[in-house]
């Protein structure tokens, strides 16, 4: 698992095609803040989802396991004078949270976690953690992207000030994928680039395994849509999207 050094100073950069209005609303949709005010945003990267669901109603808290993305997190949100507190965290350890109305794990951040035991152990610590009636909100890669679309590398990204070139990997495990990125950033001061590696590995599961999961846990609804869509996955679903209920 990476612990988000380097990528943490271009991660902002590299996430602007995220639609983390879409995100927000689909969240929304079934958890308005008017009736589900407390909010806690699990694997929040550098805050940009957390200050939004913050701007929407919510009273949120953030959590994640990078020390380098809470700290641009916490900046973040002194800058616009926004009451959020940050803590550093794993999701599969989360503990002292009760009676909130809604958690969110948005992004693929659970396809970090590397065994389904920590998918499970993660389950159980949301449900404790919401509630009665509480909503999970997540998504994670689909068996699609991480068999074909992520064995389509080298991908590149080249803006003049970042350039990366990512490579990919089949991972050891079933439904698992070895990132490899070269980053060159390029100093304001020098005018030259500066050059860091790093290696991500996510695994997914299929969407049954979830579901059954979820419900091992304790929750007694889950709905499945694909794709910022109203519709279930298909084949070349890309980006699972799962709201359990407890």
């Amino acid at each position: 698992m990476s612990n988000y050094v380097k990528f943490a100073e271009v991660y902002d950069l590299l996430m602007q095609d995220v639609p983390y209005k879409e995100y927000v609303q689909w969240v929304k949709r079934f958890a308005p803040s008017e009736h589900f005010p407390l909010l806690l945003d699990v694997g929040c990267g550098t805050g940009t989802l957390t200050l939004n669901f913050f701007k929407e109603g919510y009273n949120v808290s953030g959590i994640d396991l990078s020390e380098e993305m809470l700290a641009i997190a916490n900046e973040r949100a002194l800058k616009e004078a926004l009451p959020i507190p940050f803590y550093q965290m794993s999701m599969d350890e989360i503990e002292g949270f009760q009676d909130y109305d809604v958690i969110t794990i948005p992004i693929d951040s659970i396809n970090y976690l590397e065994d389904g035991q920590s998918v499970k152990e993660t389950f159980n610590r949301t449900y404790n953690a919401l509630r009665n009636g509480g909503q999970l909100f997540f998504d994670v890669h689909s068996l699609y992207k991480v068999n074909e679309i992520f064995m389509q590398s080298p991908f590149t990204y080249d803006d003049g000030n970042i350039l990366y070139v990512w490579h990919t990997e089949e991972g050891e495990e079933e439904y698992s994928v070895y990132h490899q990125m070269t980053f060159f950033v390029k100093d304001e001061q020098s005018n030259k680039f500066d050059r860091f590696d790093e290696e991500h590995y996510q695994r997914t599961f299929p969407v049954e395994y979830y579901k059954e999961w979820l419900y091992q846990s304790g929750f007694s609804k889950v709905e499945i849509t694909a794709d910022f869509t109203e519709l279930p996955p298909s084949f070349n679903s890309e980006r699972i999207f799962i709201r359990a209920i407890k």
